[in-house]
């Protein structure tokens, strides 16, 4: 049986990965540093840090319920004419965040706004674009350094950003991000596909692809793994900053926390790109999940000082979106590319449900227990489920039945 390959997109792979490489270093390096927002906004506005974990949660949340419609325009009208939506929704997201004095605006614009325009403007839409690119043996690296974009934007913006917050002070940092934003529209021009083509020599329908994905158990599988992912990632980055200061750190720990999460981070997930080319991807993402567990349990059991908290960051960065193109490329490999963005979407769907509890019960916690260990060890016992959920996905092929 041959294997089935992308039809010509009028793109070169080249072209896809630059430019989509740097959507996503400006749409995930941009959000990296949300966290260092925490403390300032809360502090001039009188809010509590619910107040603020909520307006994130909605982010999450509202990130992975528009990723799934994100996915289907993309897969059938073309990736940039969403991303040049999400680039502007991206920018009075953030501009809404600077100006607003009440909590509910606040959570429209950083919650709502820059939740949806997230789901136009990251991995979900421009793997769909790759997969329809790049040939089914490249896909795994493809993804891994697609993801590695994302997450040296992580590294190199959250210097940037403290910067930008102590010398301009964090309304003014906000409006010039939004002016960053706002590159991610002529960069989608980048990514402009001549045709969107069927995949595999069957055709499907939306409503098709889902029940077929949804009744398939290695699909529930991904899911719940990725929901995990979604809970431990951003816990640990909105409300790491906030930990270490309790715990007697300054800022510039948490800075170089945070920049060694996005470094150690790129060489994650290319290497979990690389790897997946060569090993099963269900043992990687297992490993990868157990592997969190242990990091975390030991951060929380040693003393805490700025060295400790720099290994951590290391570990925790290299295992950080390391389970992105592992995943991606099974949902792809299984299901093919046909509705790769939307399939893929819904798999982040999970992800961010994990998300909005994540960065919620860390405020919601905190306000009610005075500390975030309750969070900690919930990251934990959910790093041993997905670890354990991850080794019976199947990754082969799904047998479809071929017209007549």
């Amino acid at each position: 049986m041959n294997t089935p390959r992308p039809a010509s997109t009028g793109l070169s792979v080249q072209q896809v990965l630059l430019c989509g490489a740097l959507i996503v270093t400006l749409s995930m390096g941009i959000r990296h540093g949300f966290g260092f927002w925490l403390q300032p906004i809360i502090t001039e506005r009188g809010w509590t840090r619910e107040t603020f974990s909520f307006a994130m949660a909605i982010q999450n949340l509202a990130w992975g319920i528009a990723g799934p419609i994100a996915g289907m325009l993309a897969d059938r009208f073309g990736a940039w004419k969403v991303l040049i939506g999400g680039g502007l929704a991206y920018a009075l997201g953030l501009v809404l965040m600077a100006v607003t004095s009440h909590p509910l605006s606040f959570t429209l614009g950083a919650g709502v706004l820059i939740g949806i325009a997230q789901s136009g403007s990251t991995y979900a839409v421009i793997y769909g674009v790759l997969g329809r690119t790049v040939s089914p043996e490249k896909r795994s690296w493809a993804f891994g350094v697609a993801a590695a974009a994302g997450s040296f934007g992580q590294f190199v913006m959250i210097p940037i950003e403290t910067w930008l917050i102590s010398h301009l002070g964090w309304q003014g940092a906000l409006w010039l991000l939004a002016g960053a934003a706002l590159l991610i529209v002529p960069l989608a021009l980048g990514v402009r596909e001549r045709r969107v083509a069927a995949f595999n020599g069957v055709h499907q329908s939306i409503g098709q692809a889902l029940r077929e994905a949804f009744g398939y158990r290695s699909f529930q599988l991904l899911m719940l793994g990725y929901f995990v992912c979604g809970f431990q990632v951003v816990f640990i980055g909105v409300h790491l900053p906030s930990y270490l200061k309790d715990h007697g750190l300054g800022i510039g720990v948490s800075t170089g926390a945070l920049m060694l999460i996005g470094l150690f981070n790129i060489f994650g997930t290319y290497t979990a790109g690389m790897l997946g080319q060569r090993f099963p991807k269900r043992y990687l993402l297992s490993a990868i999940y157990g592997l969190r567990a242990v990091a975390i349990v030991i951060f929380i059991s040693v003393p805490l000082t700025p060295l400790s908290v720099y290994i951590f960051a290391a570990v925790i960065g290299f295992l950080w979106l390391s389970t992105v193109p592992p995943t991606n490329a099974v949902v792809a490999q299984i299901f093919g590319a046909q509705h790769l963005s939307m399939l893929g979407g819904f798999v982040f769907l999970s992800h961010q449900v994990g998300s909005f509890l994540g960065v919620w019960l860390g405020g919601k916690l905190y306000d009610s227990t005075g500390s975030y260990d309750v969070v900690w060890w919930l990251s934990i016992a959910l790093g041993i489920m997905a670890m354990l959920a991850n080794l019976p996905v199947r990754e082969t092929p799904i047998t479809r039945a071929q017209p007549a």
